[in-house]
């Protein structure tokens, strides 16, 4: 497993594209970046040939204002089909490995069957799309405390949706704070899921904050994601307490759990 930063959240003391440069003297193996604006893709592209750290990961972009994704919205089908075709761009601008897809926040009296069809069929259009250029797409489940009205919710609605569409280009983005507020079992939960899990994220609960500011058994969980043979990027996606540097203390202990 590979230990990666999530550099939209973490690091922002620093102007966009140097937090590469502190991700790589902190220790971490490559960065992740929410939603990177077009007029940073040069600099963030000389970042990571210069510091050899990939970018292993964007999100599809997630719509105007306080919008949380457009992949579950009837009715916004043109609008996601451009946010992919702006994310294929971008991916291959950075020589990202994986995309993930966020399905957003319906309209409080969209149908449920309406908007789980949508996002089936923008799923498909996104892996098909992201399986041409040779990445691959998540689709991530999100709690409802942080975000009320996200449509997918739990780890049950995203094994389902993953067995319903049976894509070869979709897995599951697995972020250990989401799962740990909507699964009572979190190792469970990750054993669960297994062999679907694409890509990993964590931050401490409640808080979202550095591991050890909350009550996640770390090592519980590694060992759970050992199991599944999952071998690939594990990012830090968190709101530093106070700065990003100051709260790395927990980077050995993981390191080690990870190995």
């Amino acid at each position: 497993m590979n230990l990666i930063a999530n550099i939209s959240m973490m690091f922002t003391e620093l102007p966009i594209a140097r937090r590469l440069d502190a991700a790589r003297a902190a220790g971490f193996a490559g960065v992740e970046i929410q939603f990177p604006a077009s007029a940073d893709l040069p600099a963030l592209r000389q970042a990571s040939g210069d510091t050899g750290l990939p970018v292993a990961l964007i999100n599809v972009p997630r719509g105007p204002d306080d919008a949380v994704g457009l992949a579950a919205l009837p009715g916004q089908e043109d609008a996601y089909a451009a946010a992919v075709a702006t994310c294929a761009e971008q991916a291959r601008s950075l020589a990202v490995r994986k995309v993930n897809v966020l399905a957003g926040r319906p309209l409080a009296d969209a149908p449920h069957a309406d908007c789980l069809t949508t996002l089936k069929r923008n799923l498909v259009h996104t892996a098909d799309v992201m399986d041409a250029i040779g990445v691959k797409v998540m689709v991530e489940p999100v709690n409802r405390n942080d975000v009320p009205g996200f449509f997918l919710s739990g780890l049950a609605d995203g094994l389902a949706l993953l067995d319903d569409i049976d894509h070869p280009n979709l897995a599951l983005q697995f972020d250990f704070y989401h799962m740990a507020i909507t699964e009572p079992d979190l190792p469970a939960a990750i054993r669960r899921a297994g062999h679907r899990i694409g890509h990993v994220q964590f931050a401490d609960t409640p808080g979202r904050h550095e591991p050890g500011t909350g009550t996640i058994d770390f090592a519980a969980a590694f060992a759970a994601l050992r199991e599944t043979g999952y071998d690939a990027e594990v990012s830090a996606e968190y709101n530093p307490r106070q700065g990003t540097s100051e709260g790395l203390g927990w980077m050995k202990d993981f390191k080690r759990m990870m190995a």
